[in-house]
């Protein structure tokens, strides 16, 4: 089981990685602001509760495939790069929200969407890795994984709130058409950078 001093590292490493910027919080902050907060809800309850399974099925042994078969790593980072450069075309073509929100042609994330994201996002892989691979025991392991997926839940949803708050705030500021798409266009060329240190050799996005 985990020890107390050992829970409040996972805590600190679940707030740290869930608070900075990666295509979740970028992607939240601009669905915050095209679709107000309610309308990403669903959005944010797919990334809170499909990473808690992901941490589950990661620290249950399913990370071991990147070690067990040639090339897995690889074509996650193609999967991921080219979803994410899809997506990043998407944010950034968005039409400005009207009075009637689906008059814009344009759907926020729904739940099943935002949690399947969860397995071609860079981050969120690392971050799945990094916590089965420092903070799990051999002994009670199926205990543990329980509870590190727990915790990250209790830290990543209000986190990940954070972000789509935020951008409801900028939806009030943005009162022009040119500054919606200014800032989509910026929202966009944020989750291209994401990417880069999923280009980098040693793979280690987050």
């Amino acid at each position: 089981m985990l020890s107390a001093e050992t829970l409040l590292a996972l805590a600190a490493f679940a707030f740290v990685s869930s608070i900075t910027p990666g295509p979740n919080n970028l992607m939240l902050m601009a669905s915050g602001t095209n679709f107000g907060l309610a309308r990403t809800v669903p959005h944010m309850l797919g990334v809170g509760i499909g990473f808690m399974l992901m941490i589950f099925l990661v620290g249950a042994g399913l990370g071991g495939v990147f070690a067990l078969v040639p090339g897995s790593m690889l074509a996650l980072k193609v999967a991921s790069t080219v979803y994410l450069l899809y997506l990043a075309y998407k944010i950034a073509t968005s039409a400005a929200p009207r009075i009637d929100d689906d008059a814009s042609g344009s759907r926020p994330f729904t739940f099943l969407q935002a949690a399947a994201f969860q397995w071609v996002n860079p981050k969120a892989w690392t971050m799945a890795l990094t916590a089965a691979a420092v903070y799990l025991p051999k002994d009670d392991r199926w205990l543990a994984v329980a509870v590190v997926a727990v915790v990250f839940g209790l830290v990543n949803i209000p986190s990940v709130t954070v972000w789509a708050a935020a951008g409801v705030q900028l939806r009030r500021l943005l009162h022009r058409p040119q500054a919606y798409r200014a800032f989509n266009i910026a929202a966009a060329l944020l989750l291209v950078a994401s990417l880069y240190p999923v280009l980098l050799p040693s793979g280690a996005a987050h």
